[in-house]
């Protein structure tokens, strides 16, 4: 995989010229060097509340939250991403990794049937720029979007002026955008996950992190998704992770998503930190084999297996 220079760093002009080497920083510490984002989503505690983190087939070390960050710090993550709260009590103990805060969450109380999804803020750039400023890590935010809802426009409108206060103090920015919502037929038809990577590019993002199309007669979903991944241009799409499957199976769709589909990397969560740790650890070091070094995914089920090594 080819390492990014500093001078190769596309920086958006709405990054402030005292921001650019912040910006261009932060971007090369989030895709380790390479433009592919690994990206380890630890955000469900809002989302799913406990769900994803005890019961059947779950290991019991993830109970304990402190499991994501030592998962994060012994294996091979781009970033960790999020709540605020969550970040600031454990990263303090955890200096080395990089953090991504996610701005805004909900709960999964509240279903489409009943009302239509809304994220909301749960605390302003300031305080997450303050942290930064206390010696947290931060190289970035996320944001929410549930495209479809009623509520959308309020929720692409405070993205859109996230987008735009995060660029101008150097932070990348990764939009999470799901279709959503009682208008909502089918939230993983390939046109709409292709209408929502260009609506993460229209507001700015960096990153966008989509779920995979579901396939047709015609086509896989790495296929279907290489449409989402044009239409993202210059913000480059990532796929979400889903639930936990097993390790060849998972490492084998990653590989599909970016060498047919043309992701810039992935958005895992659970597929890592509802395994023991060291079993965790190895599939984050493998998953970085092919998103950041561009193996195979018979190689990087070696790197799982422990019968070959990786870092970087």
């Amino acid at each position: 995989m080819t390492r990014l220079s500093a001078e190769q760093v596309r920086v958006p002009a709405d990054v402030l010229p005292e921001a650019r080497d912040a910006y261009v920083e932060n971007y090369l510490a989030a895709t380790r060097g390479t433009g592919r984002l690994m990206l380890y989503a630890c955000d469900q505690k809002i989302e799913h509340l406990n769900g994803d983190f005890f019961g059947e087939g779950i290991d019991p070390s993830d109970n304990d939250p402190e499991h994501l960050f030592q998962i994060a710090e012994q294996g091979v993550v781009g970033v960790l991403a999020g709540q605020r709260g969550l970040i600031a009590r454990y990263a303090p103990d955890y200096p080395g990794i990089n953090y991504l805060v996610k701005m805004n969450s909900k709960t999964n109380l509240v279903g489409v049937k009943q009302d239509d999804p809304y994220s909301p803020l749960l605390h302003s750039l300031e305080s997450v720029l303050v942290m930064r400023e206390a010696g947290v890590n931060i190289v970035g935010i996320g944001y929410t979007i549930y495209l479809g809802s009623e509520y959308e426009a309020t929720m692409m409108a405070e993205a859109g002026e996230l987008i735009a206060e995060a660029h101008a103090a150097g932070l990348v920015v990764v939009l999470w955008i799901y279709p959503r919502g009682k208008a909502v037929a089918d939230e993983k038809d390939a046109d709409l996950i292709a209408g929502a990577a260009g609506v993460a590019l229209c507001l700015g993002a960096d990153f966008v992190k989509v779920n995979p199309p579901k396939p047709t007669e015609d086509a896989n979903s790495a296929e279907l998704l290489a449409r989402a991944s044009e239409a993202a241009g210059r913000t480059g799409l990532v796929c979400a992770g889903g639930s936990t499957v097993d390790a060849e199976r998972f490492l084998t769709q990653l590989h599909e998503q970016i060498r047919v589909g043309g992701a810039a990397g992935n958005a895992t969560g659970r597929n890592i930190h509802q395994r023991p740790l060291d079993e965790a650890v190895r599939l984050t070091k493998a998953i970085s084999a092919i998103t950041l070094a561009g193996y195979d995914a018979k190689r990087a089920l070696a790197v799982f297996n422990g019968t070959e090594d990786f870092s970087l």
